[in-house]
């Protein structure tokens, strides 16, 4: 029980935070320096009322309204609430408990639970937005899990879920069990015009997007291959459009990337084996590159890498060499770390190390709000300072568009015209 007291604890405090200010309407915000989801500003201040910003600009246009909250952070800047692009908020660290045992041997109602504290944790971090990328095994409890959050009775960050995402017969795990007894997957397996049925089956069950596995681990020395052909993955995305919702593609080996491009993915997630020609062929078709970094750096430690004083693993060094193509092509890369992988709350770890492999700060720090907006079909309510959005608004300490690190000194947190952290 102690172990987790400090949740408790840390979750009712924020409670009564979000209960005391509820009923206040108008917040003065002021900094030393405001990032609007695109540009860096000195000496702006914005103005909250609901759930929305109606005034942001240089502070001396800025009039304080009558009766208003003034809070102002000396050595902060001011940005958008941050958009997490690729989460497992079903999923922990696999150091603390493997991928298998989590999905095999925990219920649901456990994970679901564990769920709700890395819901907390992720929107006090600064993300008010996340894109969860399928449940592992647990079904649609992150359906369950973006309902309480919307109805107030769990703290998080809004959510856009996927549900069981779908996966080619044979391709996926758990693997390496007593083949006649029937093993639980971690996503939904489909082929063929069958795909037809479990694409709606899904949506019928509350995916706000259809996450399919392009390729695996099933190549005859375990490496990526891809798990399904180019005219089902055009047929999954035909249905999925019909709905009004997108495909994304897990795809790591280049020809799912090709495949997943082609058939109509929106999203590219890893893509572990990206080159100069693929970023640009996703460029020219507007799909966003999900790199995923932290996964690969994380699972390589877990594995016994030493980093920092050992030779790096050839995957690190594929992985760090494939977004520095991925740069040098141009195309939209978006932030998503797979946390879940890593702990949640440490969200911000993926944009440190997409600034470590070469991505310009500001970028990093736009890829985060502007470029996951855009690419989430949100960018004209989120992702942004503006006039008239909805008021999801991080206080950092520090310059973040001078050290990327800064994103981690989270000072105040609103979403939706509601404060859940200020200190």
């Amino acid at each position: 029980m102690r172990r987790y007291q400090k949740y408790i604890f840390s979750f009712i405090a924020t409670c009564v935070l979000a209960f005391n200010v509820y009923g206040q309407t108008k917040y003065y915000l002021t900094a030393p320096r405001l990032f609007d989801g695109e540009t860096m500003h000195t000496d702006w201040a914005l103005v909250v009322e609901g759930d929305k910003i109606i005034s942001v600009g240089p502070s001396q246009t800025i009039a304080i309204p009558e009766g208003s909250v003034q809070i102002n952070y000396p050595n902060a800047t001011l940005m958008p609430g941050m958009i997490e692009g690729h989460s497992h908020l079903l999923l922990y660290p696999y150091n603390i408990t493997d991928w298998d045992t989590q999905v095999l041997k925990e219920t649901d109602a456990y994970r679901t639970i564990r769920a709700t504290v890395h819901a907390e944790k992720t929107l006090l971090a600064g993300f008010t937005t996340a894109r969860d990328l399928g449940t592992e095994g647990a079904g649609y409890t992150d359906v369950a899990l973006k309902r309480a959050i919307n109805e107030g009775i769990i703290i998080g960050p809004r959510l856009m879920v996927a549900g069981r995402a779908i996966v080619a017969t044979g391709s996926y795990g758990p693997k390496g069990y007593d083949l006649d007894q029937e093993i639980m997957l971690g996503a939904e397996s489909a082929d063929g015009n069958d795909l037809i049925r479990v694409v709606r089956d899904q949506i019928g069950k509350g995916a706000d997007f259809i996450k399919i596995y392009a390729d695996y681990r099933w190549g005859i020395n375990g490496e990526d291959r891809p798990s399904f052909t180019l005219d089902e993955l055009k047929l999954i995305n035909e249905v999925t459009r019909s709905s009004g919702r997108v495909m994304v593609c897990h795809a790591k080996s280049k020809e799912a990337i090709r495949r997943a491009v082609l058939a109509g993915a929106e999203t590219i997630e890893h893509g572990d084996f990206i080159d100069v020609a693929l970023g640009k062929l996703m460029k020219a078709n507007n799909v966003t590159y999900i790199p995923t970094i932290s996964a690969v750096d994380v699972i390589s430690q877990y594995r016994g890498w030493d980093k920092g004083g050992a030779e790096t693993p050839l995957n690190v060094l594929n992985k760090r060499q494939s977004f520095k193509d991925a740069i040098a092509s141009g195309v939209s890369i978006g932030m998503g770390g797979d946390v879940g992988v890593f702990p949640h709350g440490e969200n911000a770890s993926e944009m440190e190390l997409m600034v470590e492999y070469g991505l310009p700060t500001m970028d990093a720090l736009k890829a985060a709000t502007s470029v996951n907006a855009r690419a989430f079909h949100l960018e004209d309510r989120l992702g942004f300072l503006k006039l008239g959005f909805i008021a999801d608004i991080v206080a950092v300490g520090g310059d973040p568009s001078k050290n990327i690190s800064d994103v981690k000194k989270v000072k105040f947190v609103m979403k939706e015209g509601i404060v859940y952290r200020k200190e």
